[in-house]
């Protein structure tokens, strides 16, 4: 990958980024609130089945179907897969924070460059289908790219448990140390999965996520 490359891919998962992504915490804070996850193991417990059981098995190898789909210039593919990946989000909360979040970083995409998003003809655009599109678009290299996904979705899971649980800083970065190495392997599975056994359920994440739409007090959006 060129340093011009890993600069984009730097400025793609900086918390700047104005997408949104830290409105939301993907079920985390009813969780948290409901007493499902009060310290720091039972946090590594709850993210760490999370990336082995969802984004391994679902996001990551999407997000490798919809960067080939891009690559190949074959956009009806591409928009057919976002189509799949939108539906398979497993509530409300969980879909329009995805389609929010994607349709956010198209619009940002196409401010820069029309040319970036013009083949695009769908309303709807998940987040990690703009994200695919955003990598191929840099010359992301897609093994950087998963890596970049996986890392923002854990800094925000732990920017979340640091507002609710509370979880002070230095707690985080302790957490985060042992949640890094966790990463590459969930990367590894992710790329390898073959597209006819990409699945993906977490009943206790879509539990909370439910739960939250009708949480009387929260921070996060819903």
């Amino acid at each position: 990958m060129t340093s011009m490359a890993q600069l984009q891919l730097m400025r793609l998962v900086s918390p700047s980024l104005p997408v949104g992504g830290f409105a939301y915490s993907q079920g985390l804070e009813y969780a948290i609130e409901n007493g499902w996850v009060n310290n720091p193991q039972q946090l590594k417990s709850w993210i760490s089945g999370c990336l082995e059981a969802g984004l391994a098995c679902l996001d990551i190898p999407m997000l490798a179907a919809l960067y080939q789909a891009c690559k190949a210039q074959d956009f009806a593919k591409f928009e057919s897969l976002n189509l799949e990946l939108i539906a398979s989000r497993e509530t409300l909360e969980l879909e329009l924070e995805d389609v929010q979040m994607g349709n956010a970083l198209r619009t940002l995409l196409s401010q820069l460059d029309e040319a970036i998003t013009a083949p695009l003809s769908q309303e709807s655009m998940s987040w990690t289908s703009m994200f695919a599109l955003a990598g191929v678009h840099w010359q992301v290299a897609l093994d950087e790219l998963a890596d970049g996904y996986l890392w923002t979705w854990l800094e925000n899971q732990l920017a979340v448990a640091g507002k609710t649980l509370p979880l002070g800083q230095t707690a985080c970065q302790k957490l985060l140390s042992e949640l890094l190495p966790l990463l590459p392997p969930a990367r590894e599975s992710g790329l390898a999965l073959p597209f006819d056994q990409i699945s993906g359920s977490l009943p206790a994440l879509s539990l909370a996520s439910a739960l939250h739409e009708t949480q009387y007090c929260r921070l996060f959006r819903s």
